[in-house]
């Protein structure tokens, strides 16, 4: 099977290292990740301003570029999201909402991926260190991403997982919305980070880079020394190490 690797904005741009985890943990299972080069953004940002001319654009690269992929997997639940959001951008395309739908169809974010198609929930790490766990809106609310991330920590020896107060609470990133309401994205981040230290935890960990992007921001920002990592990073770095 063809499994392509849907890097995302952030992740290609500022966080690589979450690419090589996840690469490096799926070649343990004989998956060879391939990297159209064609990829772009998803479109999420113009199509959440209202610019679907431009997000459509976008939406036919995405389309090009895995057009030939059995299996689209990306370390973000957002961006993995907005593949479902492309129905509504080609509704009045025939053709084109084909195309949508079949890539709708076989995108995955990680730990589905892991857990539902290679069905795996014991990648042989351990990370003895206390960790909490952000579920991210996107992720959570378009995917249904719930039990695979915890399933995966649950196997990791040495992990203590200790519960987020108001866990699916929103971190404020949101996208353009942390530009356009700037304020009051600042304050749900502060919220979010409280909860964090609430916790006492060692590591943040999550799904989606840009919401702990956001939260890491603020934890650093204000002196707090707690760990930011995908879950990807942490399951690697705990195989890496055991």
């Amino acid at each position: 099977m063809k499994v392509s690797l849907f890097i995302t904005c952030l992740s290609d741009a500022i966080f690589p290292r979450v690419g090589e985890a996840m690469a490096r943990l799926l070649a343990e299972y004989g998956v060879t990740l391939h990297f159209p080069r064609l990829q772009t953004c998803c479109g999420q940002p113009a199509y959440n301003s209202g610019y679907w001319k431009e997000a459509r654009e976008s939406a036919k690269t995405i389309l090009d570029a895995f057009e030939d992929s059995d299996f689209v997997i990306s370390p973000s639940g957002s961006c993995t999201g907005m593949i479902h959001h492309y129905d509504k951008l080609f509704e009045h395309e025939p053709a084109m909402l084909e195309r949508a739908r079949k890539l709708k169809g076989k995108a995955y974010e990680f730990t589905q991926f892991l857990v539902q198609v290679l069905g795996v929930t014991d990648v042989g790490a351990q990370f003895p260190h206390t960790v909490t766990y952000h579920p991210s809106c996107h992720g959570t609310r378009i995917l249904g991403v719930k039990d695979e991330p915890l399933q995966l920590m649950e196997k990791v020896r040495g992990l203590t997982l200790v519960p987020l107060p108001f866990a699916e609470d929103c971190c404020g990133f949101g996208g353009t919305f942390a530009v356009k309401m700037a304020d009051i994205s600042g304050a749900m981040v502060t919220e979010k980070a409280d909860h964090v230290l609430e916790t006492e935890a060692e590591v943040l960990v999550g799904l989606d880079m840009a919401c702990l992007m956001n939260i890491a921001g603020n934890l650093h920002y204000r002196g707090k020394p707690v760990r930011v990592m995908h879950l990807a990073e942490l399951l690697y770095e705990g195989v890496k190490g055991a």
